[in-house]
């Protein structure tokens, strides 16, 4: 039987996300393994529709003192898509193009589509994701990305930092930051303010 704390946090979440909160046994039991040999039984699973709402389970689990795991396919091999937290699990419905610039052969996805459903999107317009992971029906962009994931063609292609030019992501903390590319003269003029509350990461490459 679920226990009080349990079914706090699961009320709350029920009320104030639309997606699916998911703390049966069962549910649980089905995220506490991915590909590799670990297995976690989490606290609790949520399925939100929106980034909001992820956004939003983040704020009450870190309320909670909860850990937070997200998740895409499940493809790990070394465990990092379980925890005894809160999953968050984005293949579902956060799995959209969001756009399309096919002169620059670049685009912006959200974290859960699944990279073939995004080369079957960009194949169309003679474009293709070039970090062909092993696992492409599975694997979700965010989760490549979390992992640098690489592929077969690597030492041509390069990996995910070398194919994404830029990145919004929430800390645990709820703080937002965009991680994009360095200006080239940033060390000769000052920081706006805005640049100086977005840190950035390295220069990436295009996709295509």
């Amino acid at each position: 039987m679920p226990d009080k704390a349990s079914m706090m946090i699961k009320d709350r979440l029920a009320r104030e996300i639309t997606g699916e909160v998911l703390f049966d046994s069962y549910s649980r039991g089905r995220y506490a393994t991915d590909a590799s040999f670990y297995q976690i039984m989490p606290f609790g699973v949520v399925v939100p529709k929106t980034i909001d709402e992820a956004l939003r389970a983040l704020a009450i689990a870190r309320e909670d003192g909860r850990t937070v795991t997200p998740r895409g396919g499940g493809t790990s091999q070394s465990g990092q898509t379980v925890n005894d937290g809160i999953v968050i699990d984005f293949s579902k419905h956060l799995n959209r193009v969001l756009s399309l610039d096919v002169e620059n052969r670049s685009c912006v996805v959200e974290p859960g589509i699944v990279l073939d459903d995004l080369n079957r999107q960009l194949r169309k317009h003679g474009l293709w994701f070039a970090v062909d992971v092993s696992t492409a029906s599975r694997a979700t962009i965010g989760g490549m990305a979390g992992n640098n994931s690489c592929g077969g063609r690597s030492l041509r292609y390069g990996t995910m930092r070398d194919n994404t030019r830029s990145m919004d992501a929430a800390l645990a903390d709820g703080t937002m930051l965009h991680f994009g590319e360095v200006p080239r003269d940033l060390r000769r003029r000052p920081l706006a303010g805005s640049e100086r509350r977005r840190p950035c990461a390295a220069p990436t490459g295009r996709s295509g």
